[in-house]
This record gives structure tokens, C-alpha cells and sequence, in this order.
């Protein structure tokens, strides 16, 4: 009995400070980032060509993720290769999840805040491997009832982190 009560308390400490010392468990890090592959050089990429990735399945987010996309990536002097594989395959991935406050107070029904966090992710890949050669990723809390808006704002706000996008402009 001994043994329990010892043992009891001692395990509850490890596994509270394990929880705080997680970094899974810590609070969300929102906004953009940038993933570049050493041997990139954003020069020498002047077309792209669509591939499939994990597209959104509302078809009309789809569409206006692509058309964001594509008004960015003119923003950094990249055209659509009209014939063939462009110098890389442009793919993107979209999830929607919701982050819960922990650290909030429960309100009257014992429920804490939420935010709808979307996730989306660029990838310029490499024709040839498609490996990744950049790779940009935003995650940031979104409106539901204005998913053009959150697009037309987090797209510009993904494409800040493209390499060389100040040397690139037209």
C-alpha cells in the first residue's frame, strides 16, 4: 500500500512534465514558412506546369486556390509553360483542423474557445525526382463563412517566404 502511494504521485509528476516539455502539446505556432532544397536557385525557374497533390475537395476552393496561387507565382516571375513540363511541378495541399485553448477558462457549459486553423502548403517540385525544392506552409486561424477572403489573404502571405521574391519581380 505503501509502494502505491509513493508510486501514485511520483508518476503523476513525470507525466505532467513530460506534457510540458512536449513541443506536440505546446501552443500552435501560427503563420508561414519556408522549406528550400540546398541546390535551388529560383533564378533559373522561369515556367511551371499544375500536378495533382491533395487538392481541396470543394471544387470551387479548389479553383480559387489555384487562381491565388497562380496570381503569386506571376508575382515572382513565373509563367505557365505553355508547352511540356515547366522547370517545376507546382502541387498544394489544404486541411482545415480546429485548435482548442487550453489555457482558457471553460465557459458556463465547461467548453473552451476554438479557432478554425487552416493549413495549406506549396510545393515546387522537381520535374525530374518530385522532390521538393521549395516548399512554403501557412497555417493560421481562418473564417468559415469567408474562405475567399482567407484565401486571398493567407496565399500573399505564403508567397512573403519564396526565395529571392524581391530579385524575382517583373
Amino acid at each position: 500500500m505503501i509502494r502505491l502511494r509513493i508510486l501514485k504521485p511520483a508518476a503523476l509528476a513525470c507525466a505532467a512534465s513530460l506534457t510540458l516539455a512536449n513541443p506536440l502539446l505546446a501552443k500552435p505556432k501560427y503563420g508561414a514558412t519556408a522549406t528550400v532544397a540546398k541546390n535551388f536557385n529560383p533564378a533559373t525557374v522561369k515556367t511551371y506546369t499544375w500536378t495533382p497533390g491533395r487538392p481541396s475537395t470543394d471544387k470551387a476552393i479548389d479553383a480559387k486556390i489555384i487562381a491565388a496561387v497562380d496570381k503569386e507565382l506571376t508575382s515572382v516571375g513565373l509563367q505557365p509553360a505553355t508547352g511540356g513540363t515547366g522547370d517545376v511541378l507546382v502541387t498544394y495541399y489544404s486541411i482545415s483542423r480546429t485548435d482548442v485553448d487550453v489555457k482558457a477558462k471553460p465557459d458556463e457549459k465547461g467548453l473552451r474557445p476554438e479557432h478554425t486553423v487552416g493549413s495549406l502548403v506549396v510545393a515546387l517540385l522537381d520535374p525530374a525526382s518530385r522532390k521538393p525544392a521549395v516548399q512554403l506552409r501557412i497555417d493560421k486561424p481562418i473564417e468559415r463563412t469567408d474562405i475567399e477572403g482567407s484565401i486571398n489573404t493567407l496565399v500573399p502571405e505564403l508567397f512573403t517566404k519564396y526565395p529571392g521574391k524581391d530579385a524575382k519581380k517583373p
